[in-house]
C-alpha cells in the first residue's frame, strides 16, 4: 500500500475548492497585475513575447497546483504546507517578473523549476509505488529536461533569454499533452485518473474571474490616479471596459463555462478534456489581460494618435479571447459556432482600420463587437433547454 492513501481525497472531503485555494490564488491577483504593467510599459513585440513567456510560466504553475489539489486532500496539513510554499514562490516570481529579463533572471528561472521539481518529489514520496507515482516520475524527468534550458537561459540576454526560456516551456506543454513518455518506458500509466469535475471546473471559473478582475482593477486604479480628471472621453473609455469586461464574462459562462463540469463527467477521457480546457482558458486569459492593457493605454492618452500597439490591445485581446473561448466551446460541445469566427474577422478589420480612427471609437467598435455575439447567443439559447455537453475527447 502507498505511504500516501492518506492524502489523496476521500469520500467524504468536500468537492468544493477549499479555503486555502482561494487563498491560493490571491498572489495571482499580483501576478497578472504585472504582467500587465510589464505590456503597458513596453507594448511592442518584444514586450509582447516576454509577457507571453511569463504567463506561460506563472500560469502552468496555477494549472499543476489545481490539479494537485484535485488528487490530494486540500484538507491536510502537508499538502497546506506544500501549497503555501507554492504561493511564497510565485510571490517572489511576481516580485521580480519586471525584470526577469534582466538582473533577477536566474532568481525567476531557479523559482520556477524549483516549484515543479518539488511538487514531483512530494508527489512521489506521497504515492510512491501507485500509477500517479510513476507517472510523476515521468514528468519529473521532462521537467529535469526544461530546468536544462531554463538555468542557461537566465545567464543569457535578449532575445536569446526569450527563446530558450519558451523552448523550455514548449517542452512543459508538449510533454504533458503526450503523457509525458519517458525512454524505454512509453507513456504514463492511470493517464485517466479520477477527477474531481465539479471541484476542477470551479477552480478553472475562479482564474477567469480574478483575470477579469485585473481589468477592474487596473483601470481603476489608472483612472483615479490620473491628473486629467473626469473628462468626457476618458469616462467614454471607462465605459466601454466596463462594457467589455461584462461581455466578456458573459460570454465565458454562457454556456460551455457553466457546463464544464458536466462536460468532464460525460467525457470518457476527462483528464485529457480538463488539460486541453487549461490550455483553452490560458488563451482566455491571455486575451484578457491584452484586453486591459489596450484600455489602459487609452485611458491614460485618450485624445492620442493612435499606434499599432494601442490596436494590439483594443482589437487583438477579444479577437485572442474569442479564439480562446472557441477552443473551450469546441472541448465542451464538440462545435464551434460560427459568430465566433466571424466576430474574429470583425475585429480584424477593426484593427485595419485603427490607426485611423481615434482610439475611442475603435474601443467602442471592439464592445460593440462582443456585445453582438453576447446577443446572438442569447438569442439562440432564448426558450431551449440548456443545451447538454457533448466533449470532443
Amino acid at each position: 500500500m502507498s505511504t500516501g492513501v492518506r492524502l489523496l481525497r476521500g469520500p467524504n472531503t468536500p468537492m468544493q475548492p477549499a479555503f486555502l485555494e482561494l487563498f491560493y490564488d490571491l498572489v495571482y491577483v499580483f501576478a497578472l497585475t504585472q504582467i500587465t504593467h510589464l505590456l503597458v510599459e513596453d507594448l511592442t513585440w518584444r514586450g509582447a513575447l516576454r509577457a507571453f513567456v511569463l504567463l506561460l510560466a506563472l500560469w502552468w504553475i496555477w494549472v499543476l497546483t489545481a490539479w494537485l489539489t484535485d488528487q490530494f486532500d486540500p484538507q491536510h496539513p502537508l499538502l497546506q504546507l506544500y501549497v503555501i510554499l507554492v504561493m511564497l514562490g510565485v510571490l517572489l516570481m511576481a516580485i521580480v517578473l519586471p525584470q526577469a529579463f534582466t538582473r533577477y533572471g536566474l532568481l525567476f528561472a531557479l523559482t520556477y523549476v524549483t516549484i515543479h521539481l518539488t511538487r514531483h518529489v512530494f508527489i512521489i514520496v506521497a504515492e510512491w509505488g501507485t500509477q500517479l507515482g510513476q507517472r510523476s516520475t515521468r514528468a519529473a524527468f521532462w521537467f529535469t529536461g526544461s530546468a536544462l534550458l531554463w538555468i542557461p537561459g537566465a545567464f543569457a540576454h535578449g532575445w536569446l533569454r526569450a527563446v530558450l526560456w519558451l523552448a523550455a516551456l514548449i517542452i512543459d506543454y508538449v510533454s504533458a499533452a503526450l503523457r509525458w513518455p519517458a525512454p524505454g518506458l512509453g507513456e504514463a500509466p492511470g493517464w485517466e485518473m479520477t477527477i474531481q469535475e465539479s471541484h476542477l471546473a470551479e477552480r478553472y471559473r475562479q482564474v477567469l474571474v480574478i483575470a477579469l478582475g485585473e481589468i477592474i482593477l487596473i483601470l481603476g486604479l489608472t483612472f483615479a490616479d490620473g491628473q486629467k480628471g473626469l473628462t468626457l472621453h476618458r469616462t467614454t473609455v471607462l465605459v466601454f471596459a466596463f462594457a467589455s469586461t461584462a461581455l466578456m464574462w458573459r460570454l465565458y459562462i454562457y454556456r460551455a463555462g457553466e457546463q464544464l463540469g458536466a462536460a468532464i463527467a460525460a467525457s470518457t477521457r476527462p483528464h485529457r478534456l480538463s488539460q486541453w480546457s487549461s490550455y483553452a482558458h490560458m488563451v482566455m486569459v491571455a486575451g484578457i489581460l491584452l484586453t486591459a492593457v489596450g484600455f489602459t493605454v487609452i485611458l491614460e492618452h485618450p485624445d492620442g494618435d493612435p499606434e499599432p500597439g494601442w490596436t494590439a490591445g483594443i482589437a487583438g485581446g477579444p479577437a485572442l479571447f474569442l479564439a480562446g473561448r472557441a477552443a473551450f466551446e469546441y472541448v465542451i460541445f464538440g462545435r464551434v459556432s460560427r459568430p465566433r469566427w466571424v466576430a474574429i474577422l470583425l475585429l480584424a478589420v477593426v484593427a485595419g482600420t485603427a490607426l485611423y480612427l481615434p482610439p475611442v471609437a475603435t474601443a467602442a467598435a471592439s464592445t460593440l463587437v462582443l456585445a453582438v455575439v453576447a446577443v446572438f447567443d442569447a438569442r439562440r439559447a432564448y426558450g431551449r433547454p440548456p443545451e447538454r455537453p457533448a466533449p470532443a475527447t
